[in-house]
Parts: C-alpha cells; structure tokens; sequence
C-alpha cells in the first residue's frame, strides 16, 4: 500500500473518531463497572445526587499513571470536600487494578473495563486499545460538563479540583 493511501486511512479513521466525540452537553453512557474497593458502579447510581469525575488512564503501573494515581491519592482531600464521586478508569482486569491501587495507596475507587465497552462508549479508547488519557466530568443530570484531553498526572488532583469549582460544584453539606 501506498504511503499516501497509508495516511489517507489513518487520516480517515481519526476524523471519524473524532465525528463521534463525546462532547460537553452530550449525555454520559451509563456503565457498570467493578472497581478496587470491591463494589460496582454505575454511573445512574449518582443521578441527581453529585457530580462524576472518571480520570481514564492508559495502564496501571506505567510512568505517567503511576504518577496520575499518587496525586490523587495524596491530593484526594481537595475532591472529597466537594460533591463529587471520582474514579480513575482503565481496561486493565480488576486485579491488576487492585495491585495498582495498593500500591499506589489510592484511597478512592478504580474502575475496571476490561471489555472495552465502556471506554469506547466514552470515546476514550485509542486505536490500539488502550485508553488515552482524558478526564470526563459529568453533571448531576448525566450530562458531560467538561472533557480534559491535556492532562498534566503530576497535578491531576489540583487540576481536577480546580476543573470543578469552575464548574460550580458546590463543596459537602456539613453534617
């Protein structure tokens, strides 16, 4: 095959990919995912209750993930003030997650999606298979307030903390 036809297909296959993006306003797919803490979530769980930050990321134990986790892990205190569920998600098995997350000392959920179903339903996943590395942030209502495809893993705690207030999502009731 050609090299300009070579381009051509990638070309096309990336301009339909980004056709179908799921773009803010857009209604979130429902999921049901296992995760780490030893629960299913689904993402109509948290309808008209709070707000869902899912932090899709490409592998468990790679550099950048690594690093991802640990901010979240050692930064969660700025997110568990606000009215919000936040997970991290990859098409990694359950296990692997859960060994990531111990040792990663993530003290919030992650999500396992090992068919790839719902990282293609959120458009998250690459052409090889793993998912890139993007943030969705969905409203109380199911609907995608903000999609973070520059995602800076050192920071991704501040960031995503930030991200929210300027979303005005409102800080936990005290009880």
């Amino acid at each position: 095959m050609k090299l300009s036809k070579v381009f051509a297909l990638v070309s096309s296959l990336v301009m339909s990919a980004t056709a179908f993006a799921l773009e803010v306003g857009d209604q979130a797919p429902d999921f049901e995912l296992e995760a780490t803490d030893g629960k299913t979530y689904t993402l109509s769980q948290f309808h008209d209750k709070e707000a869902v930050v899912i932090a899709w990321y490409p592998k468990a134990f790679t550099s950048g993930c690594t690093i991802e986790c640990k901010s979240l892990a050692q930064n969660g205190h700025l997110l568990k003030n606000l009215q919000v569920a936040y997970f991290m998600a990859s098409v990694d098995p359950l296990e692997t997650n859960k060994q990531f997350a111990a040792e990663n000392d993530a003290d919030f959920p992650l999500l396992s999606d090992p068919s790839k179903e719902v990282a293609k339903a959120y458009d998250v996943l690459a052409f090889y298979g793993i998912p890139n590395r993007h943030t969705i942030y969905i409203g109380k209502d199911g609907k995608v307030l903000y999609v973070d495809r520059e995602i800076q893993a050192s920071t991704s705690a501040e960031d995503i903390a930030q991200k929210l207030k300027e979303l005005g999502i409102p800080a936990r009731q005290a009880t």
